[in-house]
């Protein structure tokens, strides 16, 4: 994982806007239409060599793919994957567990609020096994390709961790849920593995140790949730074995919609299992309202030495462009507590999570916000760095 000495670098969460072109394919595809393989390939391979090149334009340093072609950073492992199927039960219960306590205590906003995908959910029904490694070795290919061409400084790919994947794939099958997350933690080694050999640095995607705790498991106390994570940790702990720590991310969401979030767990009541993870960075919501002071918290204990911080200083679900002088404040506050060498400018979380026809952030406001980071890391940059920047 590229670090740096002499300015901060930027870098985001993951998915970004797709065209409008793919977008109908990916959701042709998800409804059960026959696309043309070749057809999809060319579509996304486009798409993705687009969005590197745009990203490298916006001044993003480490860049991704922007999960073209998924139809959300969790459910594309359907199309990989033995023993998972779209199910009515699975939809059913999807709908259930996506229902949190915010929602609950504010029905007037529920009413209001999207769903998360237009597609429903599937379910396992049967034994995991990775069937078929093409469709993650295209994808692999097509960043490969986009960044030979683009340059950035470094380039990272989104996986989901086995935790997150009990909430958008529904166990019709395993005994237990302990079992369930055993049984995909041993199904996402393959794609863990391919993307580190491919050159890429990993991040788990794992909403599972903040958003999961005011939805899927709202009916636990905080201490029978923080179990829960601890086993999530050390099921992805057993998927990284043997992978450099120096090549792994790990991504904490609170869920990425415009809410109250009122009941969100306090970062502090998760971080200490976070930085139990194989990985050498973690990144944070640290923009929006309901955690942007938790930069405070942080200052109350102990961040481990070998761990980077990417605080998330732009956030993901409003259409304000973030000032860059605001930004800077933000990179500042981190820096202020880890050093200036162990931070990384990021997003809250993604633009594009799942593939829908009405996205939150307009895409040109993306790119707008991508800019202002950029710009917010090079002042933030000249005044940890006594630049003329600053």
């Amino acid at each position: 994982m590229k670090t740096s000495t002499d300015r901060i670098l930027t870098t985001h969460t993951g998915s970004l806007p797709r065209p409008q072109s793919l977008m109908d394919i990916i959701l042709r595809r998800e409804k059960g239409e026959n696309i043309d393989a070749a057809t999809f390939e060319a579509a996304t391979a486009k798409a993705v060599d687009e969005i590197v090149a745009q990203q490298v334009a916006c001044g993003v340093d480490v860049v991704s793919d922007g999960e073209m072609s998924k139809p959300s950073y969790t459910t594309y492992i359907r199309h990989r994957v033995d023993g998972i199927q779209m199910d009515p039960r699975a939809a059913e219960k999807g709908r259930d567990i996506m229902i949190g306590n915010d929602l609950l205590a504010h029905p007037d906003f529920a009413g209001r609020r999207r769903n998360f995908s237009d597609s429903p959910f599937p379910g396992c029904v049967g034994p995991l096994k990775y069937k078929d490694r093409s469709a993650l070795d295209r994808d692999l290919a097509h960043l490969k390709a986009a960044a030979a061409k683009s340059k950035p400084a470094d380039v990272f790919m989104t996986a989901p961790s086995p935790g997150i994947l009990t909430r958008f794939i529904i166990n019709l099958h395993y005994p237990n849920e302990d079992a369930y997350v055993a049984a995909l933690a041993d199904m996402m080694k393959t794609e863990y593995r391919a993307i580190v050999e491919a050159g890429f640095v990993l991040q788990i995607d794992a909403p599972d140790l903040g958003s999961c705790r005011n939805n899927q498991y709202r009916d636990l106390t905080d201490d029978q949730f923080r179990k829960i994570a601890a086993r999530n940790i050390e099921a992805l702990n057993g998927a990284l074995e043997g992978l450099p720590a120096d090549k792994v991310r790990l991504h904490i969401c609170w869920g990425n919609y415009e809410g109250p979030h009122n009941f969100d767990l306090p970062l502090l009541k998760i971080i200490d299992i976070a930085f139990k993870a194989r990985v050498q960075a973690i990144s944070i919501e640290a923009a929006n309202p309901r955690h942007d002071h938790e930069w405070e918290d942080l200052r109350t204990i102990k961040v481990p030495d070998d761990k980077v911080l990417i605080p998330g200083v732009i956030d993901s679900t409003t259409n304000f462009v973030e000032h860059p002088k605001l930004v800077a404040q933000r990179i500042g506050r981190y820096a202020d507590i880890v050093g200036r060498e162990r931070v990384i400018a990021g997003v809250d979380c993604g633009f594009g999570t799942a593939v829908r026809t009405d996205p939150i952030v307009a895409d040109s406001i993306v790119w707008a916000k991508l800019k202002s980071l950029s710009e917010g890391a090079a002042i933030a940059s000249g005044r940890l760095w006594g630049s003329k920047a600053a």
